[in-house]
């Protein structure tokens, strides 16, 4: 397929996967689904004689978050591992859109496959949340790698701005549909899950019809081992020229501390919610006075969760909403500060939020702080991305690139999910919080290394 760069049709169409798949990260990753496996965790524990928030796997006994974020950090490594060798053979072979269709593919059936949660041991439905994880990430990979395909480099934070709008957007709405079949028509959790799937997999064909397979005239057939091969050297190739980049090189490594933090955050933060908050303040017992002993504790421990739940998915869906401002008045900031600049304010806002948390006890605080960081969280996810695409050379190896920042993204996230998994096992969750802002503060200084000119400096 020919097309022109700029094309609004082809833009719109790579808007729209951010559309569709921004729903696994807000009702899997965010909401739903973590107070689902809560629960679940919690009643399973009970029935076992287990202490309260543990779980059971392969005969050991873990904290209910921490094996989940051992879960999700191995999936992530397992992501590291592969989206290096398939760039370099999608760059080779002309086959982005084919990668990108079958990452998405994994990921929506693994979200079918959580439907039935309850119908298989805790060891299966851990490795649905991981290939989940595998299909929604690796597919991510190839969908950024379009980016400075399809728009001219003064257009990429806006079109990137536009893109995770669009997708804040798209998950506010399922989630609300997901809340509505829970809420009023009485469904499980579990159809969320379901819904998720299709959604993901429906609107992504939207894309697929328009995005263009073969972008560059360098692609190449072959058999498959030459085609594996050649991807080899199609990865070295774009090393060697990386390696070269001064700018790029120095982005990346503040990026690479920088997103331990902030993906940590959007992965589990919904935990930080359920076990750090005191969600009995406030809340009038009068009506339950009467009750004594055990019924007592019974009916406070279920108003208690009700309001927590409703707190945690009200604020979460706030924040979606509240980010959609946020990615655009941090793109047109960067017109005016400069990209490096506007990264380095987002940054120095990331710290503060974290250090807030630390001390965070009630819910009015919960509900301020989450604010905040629903206005910068979409100001930090589209500058990196557009930043990283304009700090590019002249290329047509886009998804090797790519690559590079995927793979940093993905291990900074593996580092920063196990240690807040360990620090919460071993201590609690609030030393966990102060890891991620010791990541916040070195990604701040290493990014104040970066060159702002935008001719690349050779070593």
């Amino acid at each position: 397929m020919s097309f022109n760069r700029g094309d609004k049709k082809v833009i719109k169409a790579w808007v729209m996967y951010d559309w569709a798949n921004s729903v696994y990260p807000l009702v899997i990753t965010t909401t739903i689904f973590p107070l689902f496996y809560d629960k679940w965790v919690d009643k399973t524990a009970k029935l076992n004689g287990l202490e309260d928030g543990m779980a059971e796997v392969f005969g050991m006994q873990f904290n209910g978050v921490e094996i989940y974020s051992y879960a999700i950090a191995f999936s992530l490594l397992i992501v590291s591992f592969l989206s290096p060798i398939l760039s370099g053979v999608a760059d080779f072979s002309g086959s982005k859109k084919k990668f990108m269709r079958i990452f998405n593919y994994i990921g929506s059936i693994s979200c079918v496959g959580l439907f039935f949660w309850n119908s298989y041991s805790v060891e299966i439905g851990l490795l649905f949340c991981m290939s989940a994880n595998i299909g929604f990430w690796g597919s991510l990979v190839f969908y950024n790698a379009y980016l400075p395909e399809i728009a001219e480099p003064r257009d990429h934070d806006l079109i990137s701005a536009q893109g995770f709008s669009k997708g804040y957007l798209g998950g506010a709405i399922l989630l609300v549909i997901c809340l509505a079949t829970i809420m009023v028509l009485g469904w499980d959790a579990e159809y969320s899950f379901l819904l998720v799937g299709v959604w993901w997999v429906g609107f992504a064909q939207i894309t697929y019809k328009r995005l263009p397979g073969n972008s560059n005239d360098k692609a190449k057939g072959g058999s498959n081992r030459e085609i594996l091969s050649k991807g080899f050297m199609e990865l070295q190739s774009v090393w060697r020229e990386f390696s070269k980049i001064t700018r790029l090189k120095r982005y990346l490594i503040s990026f690479f501390v920088f997103s331990m933090a902030v993906q940590t955050i959007m992965t589990m933060a919904q935990f930080f919610g359920l076990e750090a908050i005191d969600w009995s303040v406030g809340i009038d017992f009068t009506p339950i006075k009467n009750l004594v002993g055990s019924e007592y504790k019974a009916a406070r421990s279920a108003i208690i969760q009700s309001r927590m739940e409703t707190a945690m998915i009200a604020s979460i869906l706030a924040i979606q909403l509240i980010a959609i401002p946020g990615a655009i008045f941090f793109a047109r900031l960067s017109k005016k500060l400069g990209n490096v600049n506007a990264l380095v304010t987002v940054l120095c806002i990331w710290v503060c939020i974290c250090i807030s948390a630390y001390v965070l006890t009630i819910p009015l605080h919960f509900y301020i702080l989450a604010s905040v960081v629903g206005f910068v969280m979409g100001g930090v996810q589209s500058l990196s991305r557009s930043t990283y695409s304009k700090f590019l050379p002249e290329t047509v190896d886009h998804a090797s690139y790519f690559s590079f920042y995927d793979v940093l993204e993905k291990i900074g996230m593996t580092i920063g999910i196990v240690s807040f998994g360990f620090l919460t096992g071993e201590f609690n969750i609030r030393y966990s919080i102060m890891a991620l802002t010791v990541f916040f503060v070195i990604g701040l200084v290493l990014l104040l290394f970066v060159p702002k000119e935008e001719k690349s400096k050779e070593v």
